[in-house]
């Protein structure tokens, strides 16, 4: 058995780690300033915020020491108002996290990053020698949180592993919103041609590659992400079909649609942001090959079928879905805003 620590175990893929490394007889100690819905006789949960450095310390101080950190905490910028509270979180948050490893003797981390750093398409896959070119704050609270870790290098081992948007049961935030239209037989409606190709990373085979990482003697970066990537348009057809539903795919013309979508951010109508209107209709895949060579990681699970796998869950906890009030961003269905209007029309 050994003794892990997990800032934002309470969140969607925190619960995911959580229930991994439990199933596999480890004790978890959970940082979250959210509540957890697991309830295990080897998890303690402290619910503190990972900007105070004076209670994350007595942390380590009295549940430590720990075989590896995991350091999953993160605000998101479609949940919160404050960017500055953004930053602080996802950057003064990371420094306090790794500052204390090398405190208290712990030689590894684990720092799960973002696709985020982009927001553009290459026309090839990602790699890991790609310079971050981030447009929106999350993205940019991420390539700075990188680079607190690689001033830790010389102290810490950081395992940062850079992810697509992580699906699997449970996930909702803005798929939520997808999954209604589905659930409801609305227009599903894409931006261009939906031919894009983007990759996404099931939230088990994530935990795995997590877990993996945790022992690297040295500061690394991994890309991770699934295989055999379909284009968006076949993968919401996969799910229709798969949902018995009876959507149907129509598509918005792009550039009207982009504008319309800026537009709608600048006025605070809409949940979608910069790297989204930026994102929606173009391909982005990671190259995983660094992650399967080295560690012996490899994906288990398609876009398709985790995306399916994720509107099952929402069909099936719909009632109680709505109700959720003190849940991270990523386990409650984002506010639609102007989306509403689509709807209507669907």
């Amino acid at each position: 058995m050994s003794r892990y620590l997990i800032t934002g175990g309470s969140g969607y893929f925190g619960s995911v780690l959580v229930e991994y490394l439990l199933s596999q007889g480890h004790e978890c100690i959970n940082v979250d300033i959210c509540p957890q819905i697991i309830s295990h006789e080897s998890l303690k949960t402290f619910e503190i915020d990972i900007r105070n450095y004076e209670e994350l310390k007595n942390i380590f101080e009295s549940c430590g020491p720990f075989d590896s950190v995991f350091h999953l905490a993160a605000m998101l910028a479609h949940s919160v108002k404050d960017k500055k509270a953004l930053m602080e979180t996802n950057v003064l948050g990371t420094e306090n996290v790794v500052k204390l490893c090398a405190e208290f003797g712990i030689k590894n981390l684990v720092f799960t990053s973002s696709n985020c750093l982009w927001a553009k398409p290459f026309g090839r896959p990602v790699t890991e020698e790609d310079k971050p070119e981030p447009v929106e704050v999350y993205g940019l609270s991420k390539m700075k949180a990188e680079e607190v870790l690689f001033n830790y290098a010389d102290r810490v081992n950081s395992a940062i592993l850079r992810v697509p948007t992580i699906i699997s049961s449970g996930r909702l935030g803005l798929l939520a919103i997808l999954f209604e239209f589905i659930e409801e037989n609305r227009i599903v409606w894409m931006v261009g041609k939906g031919e894009n190709h983007y990759q996404f990373i099931y939230g088990p085979d994530l935990a795995q590659a997590a877990l993996l990482a945790s022992t690297i003697n040295h500061t690394r970066i991994y890309n991770v992400g699934s295989d055999q990537v379909k284009s968006l348009k076949e993968i919401y057809r996969y799910v229709i079909d798969r949902a018995g539903s009876k959507s149907k795919i129509k598509h918005l013309p792009r550039v009207p649609a982009i504008l319309a979508m800026k537009i709608a951010h600048f006025l605070k109508l809409s949940p979608l942001g910069p790297y989204h209107y930026k994102m929606i209709a173009e391909s982005f895949e990671f190259d995983t090959s660094r992650i399967k060579n080295e560690l012996g990681w490899k994906p288990t699970k398609t876009n398709e079928e985790m995306l399916f796998e994720a509107f099952l869950y929402y069909k099936e906890h719909k009632d109680e879905i709505q109700k959720r009030q003190m849940a991270s961003a990523h386990r409650k269905p984002a506010e639609m805003g102007i989306i509403k209007l689509l709807k209507w029309l669907s």
